[in-house]
Formats: structure tokens, C-alpha cells, sequence
């Protein structure tokens, strides 16, 4: 019996890894062809978009390793925490109200679009308001399982097509409609440069200790996003007071990169909704029409600060954090910038709006026991 089992968790084992080489391998195809074809973001959406089709046409089961994500997540986090400095540190907390304003009329434009949604397909306003509300897939479906009346099923599927609205048109506009078709000079490029050419390797390592320390609390105490808030705010601590703080490689930005984009790609699950064609062009839809109105705002926010419309474009944008900040670097837009707007509305989204609705979608529920009753 014991043999038995041993033999089983072998063979899993075997079968585990392959699925793991496959799935790297399909990774690494959908990057290569993005980056011939001089797609953004070549290495996230090449291989999101690879292993997602080679799931959907081959039925193949796939398999990734969450560490991978996680540390994905970690060095992206690092990178962006680089971008901070004194002048942009101050000029962030110069623009919380902004954040607090444009904040507020993302997820008072969402709730508007769900009332729509809701009325024109028959599901339930709970499932539609989680679906539409502009924050991070895992944060939102997570939230959905708080709130009352919520189908799981229906806000990830939402928050899908919402999410891949948005990191393949918003990368597309900032590339190519605001800075031209290419990578536009700005200050904060300069703040990514480090002393780590004179970084020795204990140096290297007490970083590493710390970025891992701060991230383990993050984790331990159940921060949003923890992975990447721990790495981007000991990164950007360090880096606003002094400390030198060693540069990454590109190829590891690239390996980042790739190890979310296959995350992402084995998030898809479009068969657990039965009636997911009938959903997908009212989800297409308000994806577009709340990155539409992120335009207007910045549009707005481009004209009171002195930041370009690219930066102000992704500060606003309704994609998550990790996905907005590669964006960000790659068109050398104002990293920190972006990384404080989308780390305030991922703060507010979990902490804020999440009250709101189980008041009123509490209230509601009491007044249709109320009316029940009489």
C-alpha cells in the first residue's frame, strides 16, 4: 500500500513538471512572437494570450507554481519602488485629493454602468456591481464572497474581460496615441538609475533580507496585493531616504513579466459560466466604456498637473497595479506616480467600498424582508 502510494505521488510528480515545462514553453512562444510583432507589453500579454489559447484549443491541463507568481510580483514591485524620490514623494502627497476625487468617480461611473448591466441581462444588481467595479480581479472576487446575493462565478467572468479590456487597449493608447509610437523622456526614467554597479554582493544581500522581511509582514498581516506592495514600499523607503538600492537586470524585469503574464493566462476560465456568450459583449462593452471615461478624467488631471496625459492616463487607468506599472515603465512614464493613484484606489476599493455595499445592499435586504412580511 505504502509502495503504492509512493509510485502515485511519483507519477503526479512527473506529470506536475511537464505540465510546468509545457506551460513555460507556451509562456515563452507567446513572448517571443509579441515581441517580434512589437506588441506592448510582449512579454505579459504574449504569454497570457498563449496559454490561454493553447488551453482553450488543446484542452491541455496546465500548471504553474504560485511562488512564481509571487515572485513575479516581487521583482515588479522592487522595480517600480525604485522610481520613488523626494520631488515625487512630494508631489504625490500634493495630489491625494485628486486621488481621492477621481477615486470616487471611477466607482460611481462602475456603479452606473452595473445598474445597466443588471437591467439589460436579468442577473442580480449584487453580482453586477462586483463585476463592473473598477479594482483587481483577486480583489474583487474575493470581496464578491463578502457581499450577499453575489455569484463568484459571474463577477470573475466580469472581471475577466474587464481586466483584459483594459491591459491590452490601455498599454496599446499610452504606446502609441500619447507618446507617439515610442518611449517617451521623462524625469522619473532617471530615477530608476542606481548606484548597483558599486553595490557589493552583502549589500545585495541585506536589500534582499530586507525586501523579504517587509514582505513576509505584508503578507503575514494580510495586506492587499502583498507581494508587490511589500517589495514596492521597502523599495521605495530606501530609496527616498538614501539607501542604495541595487538596480535589476532587464532580463529579470522580462522574467517577471513572463511568470505574471502565465498566472493570468491560467486565470481564464470562461467554461465555469454556462451563459458566458451572452455576458461577454455587455462585460466588453463597460470594460470600454470605464476605460473611455478614465480618459476623460485623465484629460482632466493632464490639464490641472504638470504630468504628461501618458502618466495621468495610466494613473486613472481601471487595470491592477502590476499590469499599469510594466505599462508605466516601459513607456517611461511617471512610475511613481502611477503606482501611488493605482495603490490608493486598490486601498479604497478594499477598505472603503466594501461598507458602502454591504450597507446598502443590507438595506435592501431588509426592506424586501419588510415587504415580504407585510
Amino acid at each position: 500500500m505504502t509502495f503504492s502510494s509512493s509510485k502515485n505521488a511519483v507519477n503526479s510528480s512527473k506529470q506536475q513538471l511537464l505540465q510546468l515545462l509545457e506551460t513555460l514553453l507556451c509562456g515563452i512562444i507567446g513572448g517571443a512572437v509579441f515581441t517580434v510583432l512589437h506588441l506592448p507589453l510582449a512579454w505579459m500579454l504574449g504569454p497570457l494570450t498563449a496559454v490561454f489559447v493553447w488551453k482553450l484549443i488543446a484542452k491541455r491541463e496546465l500548471h504553474w507554481l504560485k511562488s512564481f507568481k509571487n515572485g513575479g510580483q516581487m521583482v515588479l514591485g522592487y522595480s517600480m519602488g525604485l522610481s520613488f524620490t523626494i520631488a515625487s514623494a512630494k508631489q504625490i502627497g500634493h495630489q491625494l485629493p485628486s486621488m481621492a476625487i477621481v477615486t470616487v468617480l471611477m466607482v460611481a461611473f462602475g456603479l452606473a454602468i452595473a445598474f445597466l448591466v443588471a437591467k439589460f441581462t436579468g442577473m442580480n444588481l449584487p453580482s453586477a456591481v462586483m463585476g463592473t467595479t473598477p479594482g483587481g480581479l483577486s480583489q474583487m472576487v474575493v470581496l464578491s464572497e463578502e457581499i450577499k446575493g453575489a455569484d463568484t462565478t459571474v463577477v470573475t467572468f466580469m472581471q475577466t474581460i474587464r481586466m483584459l479590456t483594459v491591459i491590452f487597449i490601455v498599454p496599446a493608447l499610452s504606446i502609441h496615441a500619447f507618446s507617439g509610437g515610442g518611449i517617451q523622456n521623462s524625469e522619473p526614467a532617471s530615477g530608476m538609475v542606481t548606484q548597483a554597479a558599486s553595490s557589493g554582493f552583502f549589500h545585495v544581500l541585506l536589500v534582499v533580507a530586507i525586501v523579504l522581511f517587509i514582505t513576509a509582514c505584508a503578507v503575514h498581516f494580510k495586506c492587499p496585493t502583498p507581494w508587490i506592495i511589500g517589495p514596492l514600499l521597502t523599495a521605495a523607503i530606501m530609496t527616498v531616504s538614501g539607501f542604495e538600492t541595487p538596480q535589476l537586470p532587464p532580463i529579470l524585469i522580462v522574467v517577471a513579466q513572463l511568470c505574471l503574464g502565465v498566472h493570468l493566462g491560467l486565470g481564464i476560465k470562461i467554461n465555469r459560466l454556462a451563459n458566458w456568450k451572452r455576458l461577454l459583449p455587455f462585460s466588453i462593452v463597460s470594460g470600454l466604456l470605464i476605460v473611455g471615461f478614465s480618459l476623460v478624467l485623465a484629460y482632466g488631471l493632464h490639464i490641472v498637473y504638470p504630468i504628461s496625459m501618458t502618466t495621468a492616463f495610466l494613473c486613472i487607468a481601471p487595470g491592477g497595479l502590476p499590469e499599469m506599472g510594466v505599462t508605466a515603465h516601459t513607456v517611461q512614464a511617471d512610475v511613481s506616480m502611477v503606482a501611488a493613484y493605482q495603490l490608493f484606489r486598490v486601498f479604497f476599493i478594499l477598505f472603503i467600498v466594501p461598507i458602502f455595499l454591504r450597507w446598502i445592499f443590507g438595506r435592501q435586504d431588509a426592506l424586501e424582508k419588510a415587504a415580504k412580511a407585510l
